[in-house]
């Protein structure tokens, strides 16, 4: 900010009765517009577009999840009442027009509670894809008026289906590996970065086909682990008030299993760059080392229980994805891509897209990674660049 804007924070009580806290940034304190902005598992108190935001006019409000950095925790439908929270204290506030900008994995948090605000209550989820029942339905959830994706990916879970790794056959041990499946074995196209690797088109089919399998795999193991708990508290409820309980069962009860998930950074297509072509270097958000990133202790979904693998992680029981909720999104709406980034490519993008239920929609291709950091040295950066886009935008939907 090169001119002064004033922040305050807010401390909000959600519809299940827990807190949640954003900020709201603000030039003027008379703006009518706000956009806001969260991702479902970070947290930064000054997004890169906070700038825009105001110089377009408008107020911003940053929003910190119940879940940061915590996967154990993270099921979408709940994370959707924080969000709720937020809009809904925005609108007692006295604003006129509330813009969602869901940048990277806010796009899908984003995404799924238009989706679900936009349904009457009745029609809305009313328990998570692990049965955790949530009362979207008695929530105050006021829709947005429209929205903005910045870098958006197809949803957590379809992002982890495209970057788990399929060699994996034994999923209690991190180091099992079936060498006709691996990514990272010179004999089936793999090489070390800056080169780019080259995979047969045959390899990569039953790739995709066996990244699909271990996911159906461990759906299956957290749907056991449920279902396990679930007969001892039905055992317990057999019980009387005054029966004195089993220790094995009490124990049963009042286990949360939670389970690691190893081998989550091997997407075919950040190390062959003719697979999706695009602007993008070889390697992924974490690096160019596969091996640091697979078997490193920071990953997507390295620790998660059960409910949250099938909410956030699942790529076939998420709820939180463009492909199940995009064509319930009929709000005028702009995208931005970056075109090197690393996460989600040109064929995500186009899926994405083409979700858009609105007629109303524009998309906009600006250079830079996935966060918008220049792909050559000297080179603008892409978040100035999509900042502009941005301020445009607001400024001309705002006189539309």
């Amino acid at each position: 900010m090169d001119r002064p804007y004033n922040v305050r924070p807010h401390g909000l009580r959600t519809a299940d009765n827990q807190r949640t806290l954003g900020f709201l940034y603000s030039l003027t304190g008379k703006e009518k517009t706000v956009v806001c902005l969260m991702h479902p598992r970070e947290f930064s108190g000054t997004p890169y577009l906070v700038p825009d935001v105001l110089d377009a006019g408008c107020a911003c409000w940053v929003q910190a999840p119940r879940s940061i950095g915590n996967d154990l925790r993270l099921e979408h439908e709940v994370a959707l009442l924080d969000v709720a929270a937020g809009v809904a204290h925005l609108r007692t506030l006295g604003f006129e027009e509330v813009v969602l900008l869901g940048n990277s994995g806010g796009a899908g948090l984003y995404a799924f509670y238009t989706q679900q605000a936009l349904r009457a209550p009745a029609e809305r989820l009313a328990a998570t894809p692990g049965g955790r029942p949530v009362k979207l339905a008695a929530a105050d959830m006021p829709p947005p008026d429209r929205l903005i994706f910045v870098s958006p990916h197809p949803g957590q879970g379809k992002l982890l289906m495209n970057c788990i790794d399929a060699s994996v056959t034994d999923e209690r041990d991190p180091m099992s590996v079936d060498e006709a499946l691996d990514p990272f074995d010179p004999i089936n196209g793999y090489r070390a970065a800056p080169a780019s690797s080259s995979y047969a088109s045959e390899f990569a089919t039953r790739y995709r086909a066996a990244q699909r399998a271990r996911v159906e795999r461990i759906d299956a193991h957290a749907r056991t682990l449920l279902r396990e708990r679930a007969a001892a508290r039905k055992e317990l409820k057999a019980y009387g008030p005054d029966a004195t309980l089993p220790g094995a069962l009490r124990r049963k009860v009042a286990h949360t299993p939670i389970f690691p998930v190893w081998r989550t950074d091997a997407d075919l297509r950040c190390w062959d760059l003719s697979l999706d072509p695009s602007d993008r270097d070889v390697g992924t958000l974490w690096g160019q080392d596969p091996f640091t990133s697979n078997l490193g202790s920071v990953g997507f979904a390295r620790l998660v229980t059960p409910e949250s693998w099938l909410s956030t992680w699942s790529g076939l029981s998420s709820n939180a994805s463009f492909e199940k909720c995009g064509q319930e999104l009929r709000l005028p709406t702009l995208m931005l891509e970056y075109t090197g980034d690393q996460a989600a490519f040109p064929s995500d993008m186009d899926a994405i897209f083409e979700s858009l239920g609105t007629t109303e929609k524009s998309r906009q291709k600006i250079r830079g990674n996935h966060h918008g950091m220049p792909l050559v040295e000297g080179e603008e950066s892409g978040q100035v660049a999509v900042g502009r886009a941005v301020q445009s935008w607001l400024r001309e939907e705002a006189m539309a």
